[in-house]
């Protein structure tokens, strides 16, 4: 089966109900909104949603009925708090019951490492103070060579990672940067990977800058070409963080008839991202782009 596929098909065809899904590796940066999208439009159910900083997206995923778990330090929206749809879940079981799996956005970024590097857990000196103690991915450990007690997390092995990049080639091999986060060892962590990027470009561009390929192919199952895929979270280089739509969910979603309608109107009423980017508008999609390029100084790779 080929790499290069529309968003719609690399969903259908890589994420099954009852995966555990990483999602959002870069921070505030390159969240893969698209691709969360259409897991609601799949009604795609039962997952475990896995992350450093998902943004408001897990918050959507949950009021959708997409998640039974979640597994990350925090869901809520950056620009205003609190996630309305993670709440409602945790407190009242809308739209259903949620499993909470507490991390700090540390020991999930060492969890990644452990499965990246093929351990089943690596050790650390932070949380030991905490509750965090009492979860089931983490418990003590004496080092073997000082007898100190340390705290081991459990590797974190998603099913799935979906990331969104800058540009990738036909075969997922993909140039990231800007903000990195955890991109890299959620990749490799993964069981597989779904890409979305805002570029195809020919191989021989990858190869220009090898430095730059955070994600070879070879992990990638599927990618897909989604310009503005990170909207509103911005990807550098091509999009800016869009506030005002941060504001309004947050206003929107505050209860579940007004969450339910903001769903309707930017996810089950378009016709997939084509119609997203058509509700948006070109005069905002406009706004958005950069203004002008910030390139870096040449690199010579020569020998």
């Amino acid at each position: 089966m080929p790499k290069l596929r529309s968003l719609r098909d690399a969903i259908a065809e890589e994420v099954e109900d009852g995966m555990s899904v990483f999602m959002g590796a870069a921070l505030e940066s390159l969240i893969p909104f698209a691709a969360g999208y259409e897991l609601i439009r799949q009604r795609k159910r039962d997952l475990t949603l896995m992350t450093t900083i998902s943004d408001m997206q897990f918050d959507q995923l949950i009021g959708a009925g997409c998640a039974r778990r979640v597994c990350g330090a925090w869901v809520g929206n950056v620009a205003a708090g609190l996630g309305h749809n993670f709440r409602r879940a945790v407190e009242g079981q809308d739209p259903g019951p949620l499993a909470v799996e507490n991390h700090s956005n540390f020991s999930m970024a060492l969890g990644l490492k452990a499965a990246a590097m093929g351990v089943p857990f690596l050790p650390t000196r932070t949380l030991m103070g905490s509750d965090f103690r009492q979860e089931d991915s983490f418990a003590g450990v004496t080092c073997p060579f000082t007898g100190e007690n340390l705290l081991a997390v459990r590797a974190v092995k998603p099913d799935v990672a979906v990331l969104h990049v800058q540009r990738a080639d036909e075969e997922g091999n993909a140039h990231v940067w800007g903000n990195l986060g955890v991109t890299q060892d959620a990749a490799m962590a993964a069981g597989k990977v779904v890409l979305t990027c805002e570029e195809i470009v020919p191989h021989e561009v990858i190869l220009s800058d090898p430095n730059r390929t955070l994600v070879p192919g070879f992990l990638v199952a599927a990618v897909a070409r989604v310009p503005f895929g990170s909207h509103p979270a911005p990807t550098q280089g091509y999009s800016r963080r869009d506030d005002d739509f941060y504001f309004t969910y947050h206003a929107e979603s505050r209860d579940r008839a007004g969450f339910d309608g903001w769903l309707n109107r930017w996810v089950l009423d378009v016709d997939g991202h084509d119609g997203y980017m058509e509700r948006l508008g070109a005069e905002r999609v406009a706004r958005l782009k950069p203004d002008g390029n910030h390139l870096a100084a040449p690199v010579s790779y020569g020998f």
